[in-house]
């Protein structure tokens, strides 16, 4: 399967052709990006805000032998069980061999069902900014008890190229609590099934910043 980080928390996951847009931004909404204009055949969000709900900037098109299966696990945005801002999805596509789970906002630490659920995934697409989400610290702990096979950070603060919320963390404060990072200078990478490299984190350059 291949991923391509479009910025923020928006992915395309595709498969022979076929493709999954996660997230996808309201035109505006995240600084330093530029608007969501991309094709697929299904498109997933985590929760209702505008920077994750603008499914009208993906054209959708329907297909015959899609090859990804999607399970939900629910979680909150928070650590007060929703009541500062609402509820999220974690998202974990499959084609049959490969499992990559894309957590949204996720603001709180799973349950034990919900980690056994999250066990044994392929990559994890994960939020390390803080404020809105779990933090850096937060992030690195959840990532060394599940070890995934690849980590792919998200939803944080860019200041080279003027991205992200200003309020939000940068990547470093996740990447520095552990130790296997490639920074990446591309925004796609071709996932390939490797559970001999638990936790190696790849950091990723969002296709769609303005600079």
């Amino acid at each position: 399967m291949k991923i391509t980080w479009i910025g923020h928390s928006c992915f395309k996951i595709e498969k022979d052709g076929y493709s999954i847009i996660l997230d996808p931004y309201e035109d505006g909404s995240v600084p330093g990006l530029a608007p969501v204009r991309e094709q697929a055949n299904m498109v997933l969000c985590s929760h209702e805000h505008g920077d994750h709900n603008a499914r009208h900037t993906v054209k959708v098109t329907e297909a015959e032998g899609f090859p990804f299966t999607v399970t939900e696990i629910r979680t909150w945005h928070d650590d007060e069980k929703g009541a500062k801002r609402g509820s999220n999805i974690i998202h974990i596509i499959s084609d049959g061999s490969m499992r990559i789970a894309h957590f949204g906002d996720l603001g709180c630490e799973p349950d034990a069902g919900q980690m056994e659920q999250l066990l044994g995934l392929d990559a994890a697409l994960i939020p390390v900014g803080g404020f809105y989400t779990i933090n850096g610290v937060q992030a690195a702990k959840l990532i060394k008890s599940l070890q995934p096979g690849l980590v792919i950070p998200m939803h944080y603060r860019d200041d080279e190229k003027g991205v992200g919320f200003g309020v939000i963390g940068t990547v470093e404060q996740f990447t520095d609590q552990l130790e296997d990072v490639s920074a990446i200078p591309a925004s796609q990478l071709e996932l390939v099934a490797s559970k001999d490299m638990p936790g190696r984190v790849f950091v990723l350059q969002p296709q769609n910043a303005v600079h």
